[in-house]
């Protein structure tokens, strides 16, 4: 049998006692390795340890007691348990079985042998009775112990599962230590075996601050900057045409700008043209609050690309969008660039035209969806991919675009989802960042008001005043349609009432909304053709409304404080004063109160990050955990702060003495991230 770490990767059925049966039910919870077992830790515990005699028994309590078998009563009507009279030098009890088979009993609880056993007691027509008994050995040492308690697979008894777990534990590898005497010395040199044989001790459970516990969720986040790290070494290591061009040709267009640069967009532009004109390869990310001006750095970028002679696609999550941007560049550059737009709506003779000109190299920037990085779409020479509201994108999907772009083609990738740092570290750790946090002078910050939800008389006033004024409204409803079990409003229903008032004013967007559907209404409302878009938070993302300047939020308690951040974000677009109200119930929680306070106090959308991680919990943030970017095991950003500026202090330190790590390929293999890097020595 195996017996270093790649024992631990091997296959359930490695396992005594585990069948063709158990491995299924086990991987039906994603349980596919040895590995995978040792993360289902153990949330209670039942101590066996203390025998009793029969004649101290508590009723409806766990006992052990050690007692001898003295007769069988094994009926012949169907239905009727079988029984075993039991006894020890205190009195008797009865051992009582339902469906279990004779031959069973017989061999479980021979007459006349000691024999201890486990269970609930109960007390029947004036005896003792154990029901079913689980925990039954000659070996009293089996039974008198602490036994876990885990959330089971169904199928799988707890007696089973411990009995596998305790297995595991027994024929754990002895590894090689890959951290250095520095780190160690900070869990107080406690090894990797020692600590998950801790982890699984029943005194252990929730003990979160000890050092196994620590030791083990800087092994997690280690493995992942390890990784992170290597992405990036991979991709500086690609050699790749520097990009020349004239910065005085930026400079012009910056000054034609009827705004000034921020100082975070100076700086953030000054970083991308240094990777731009480097030898090694960009792969970066553009992190930016709401409304921040992302967009005029990343196309300043793509301008700088094509002076130096090479191509750029600009990739967005819708095509309203992507329209946005491209209405937007033409707007700014001059007819010497050439640029266009690969619409899902342009005929078949159309695109192949765009398709054409593309890899003929007659178009300079082109704009679109996904569909841009069909295989259909060839370019002559491209140089730089731009992709708005990444945050969709995982890793491998990341490493695959930045293989997929060629030596010579730059990576840009943009985000207006504000995160916290530890997360940041975590999820984009494999990439260079660039933040922008300070906003243009011209965006106003968005007021910030709650307001009850039998208060919408008010609101309606609000809403028939600014209307008059020419203003444009969004109004957010968490449900589609009216729920009988969540008393929530539905975007549906509002979007009637509100018909009623205003007359030809207002249009309905949800999930149900078709992409065709969607794209006309939305072109609508930029074109000011009606006053009240009602939405579900489909409207999240990306797009300006610049005469869009109140949200109503609807239920707004139910929302995380990155979301409405984020909803929030939809108004405040042009250069009018902007409106948020926030509508809830009366019987707020706590909780709901202070995400409610923070966000009228606040239009920073880092700080509310923290905030809300703090609040809500990192899997939480604007649906991370749903999106699959990361789910550790142990370790957690906001009680683990201190172990992930330990882990980035060390990877930086191995980076700058260009250390080796073939020392923790085994670290790397276990936490499952050998399909990224696998050709570690």
């Amino acid at each position: 049998m195996k017996r270093n770490y790649e024992y631990l990767l091997s296959d359930l059925n490695l396992l005594k006692g585990v069948g063709t049966k158990t491995s299924n039910l086990l991987k039906r919870k994603k349980i596919n390795t040895i590995f995978d077992l040792l993360w289902k830790l153990p949330k209670s515990y039942t101590d066996r340890s203390l025998s009793s005699k029969i004649k101290d028994l508590k009723i409806d309590e766990i006992q052990t007691i050690t007692i001898i078998p003295l007769k069988y009563s094994f009926p012949r009507v169907r239905n009727l348990p079988n029984r075993v009279l039991c006894k020890d030098d205190t009195g008797e009890i009865d051992c009582v079985f339902f469906n279990s088979y004779e031959g069973y009993i017989k061999k479980i609880l021979p007459i006349g042998k000691e024999v201890t056993i486990s269970g609930k007691i109960k007390y029947f027509r004036n005896k003792y009775q154990l029901t079913n008994p689980k925990y039954i050995s000659e070996d009293s040492s089996i039974i008198k112990q602490k036994h876990n308690s885990y959330s089971l697979t169904e199928g799988i008894s707890e007696k089973v599962y411990n009995k596998i777990i305790l297995q595991i534990i027994n024929n754990l590898p002895q590894i090689e230590e890959w951290h250095s005497k520095d780190i160690l010395k900070k869990f107080n040199n406690i090894s990797w075996n020692d600590s998950i044989k801790k982890l699984h001790e029943p005194e252990n459970i929730g003990k979160f601050k000890e050092n196994f516990y620590q030791r083990l969720a800087y092994d997690e986040i280690f493995s992942t900057f390890l990784v992170n790290s290597e992405i990036r070494k991979k991709i500086k290591r690609i050699k790749k045409t520097k990009k020349i061009f004239d910065i005085k040709k930026q400079n012009e267009i910056i000054s034609k700008l009827n705004f000034s640069l921020t100082n975070d967009q100076n700086k953030t532009l000054s970083e991308i043209n240094k990777d731009l004109c480097s030898e090694n390869k960009m792969f970066r990310l553009l992190q930016g609050d709401v409304g921040s001006g992302k967009t005029i750095v990343s196309l300043l970028s793509a301008f700088n690309t094509v002076n130096s002679g090479f191509q750029v696609a600009v990739m967005a999550p819708t095509e309203i969008l992507a329209r946005q941007h491209f209405l937007l560049a033409k707007k700014l550059f001059s007819q010497n660039i050439k640029i266009d737009l690969l619409s899902g709506k342009s005929s078949y003779k159309d695109k192949k035209i765009i398709l054409n000109k593309i890899s003929n190299k007659q178009i300079d920037i082109i704009f679109g969806t996904h569909a841009l990085f069909q295989k259909k779409v060839e370019f002559k020479k491209l140089g730089l991919i731009i992709i708005d509201e990444q945050h969709k994108f995982g890793v491998n999907q990341r490493k695959k675009l930045s293989d997929k772009a060629g030596k010579d083609c730059d990576v840009l990738l943009m985000t207006a989802t504000p995160i916290p740092r530890t997360l940041t570290m975590t999820i984009y750790g494999d990439m260079d960042l660039s933040i922008i946090r300070e906003k243009p002078n011209i965006r106003k910050p968005v007021k910030t008001y709650s307001k009850l939800e039998d208060k919408i008389d008010d609101v309606i006033k609000f809403v028939k005043k600014e209307i008059k004024l020419g203003n444009q409204i969004f109004w957010v409803c968490p449900l589609i349609e009216e729920s009988k079990k969540i008393d929530h409003s539905s975007a549906i229903k509002k979007s009637e009432y509100l018909n009623k008032l205003f007359p030809k004013q207002v249009f309905l967007l949800h999930g149900k909304t078709t992409t065709d559907e969607k794209e006309v209404i939305l072109n609508k409302f930029l074109k000011n053709e009606f006053k009240i878009l009602v939405s579900t938070t489909i409207i999240e993302v990306g797009i300006d409304f610049p005469n869009a300047n109140v949200i109503i939020i609807e239920n707004a308690n139910k929302f995380g404080l990155s979301q409405l951040h984020q909803l929030r974000g939809r108004v405040g677009r042009g250069s009018k004063e902007s409106s948020c109200i926030l509508m809830f119930k009366s019987n707020l929680s706590d909780n709901a109160k202070k995400r409610i306070n923070i966000l009228k106090d606040s239009n920073d959308g880092f700080k509310i990050s923290e905030e809300d991680m703090k609040l809500r919990g990192f899997g939480d943030i604007l649906g991370f955990k749903q999106s699959g970017i990361k789910n550790f095991r142990l370790a957690d950003p906001i009680h683990n702060h201190n172990l992930f500026i330990l882990a980035e202090k060390e990877m930086k330190r191995i980076e700058n003495y260009n250390e080796d790590i073939s020392k923790f390929k085994p670290l790397i293999k276990l936490y499952d991230r050998a399909d990224i890097i696998n050709d570690i020595a």
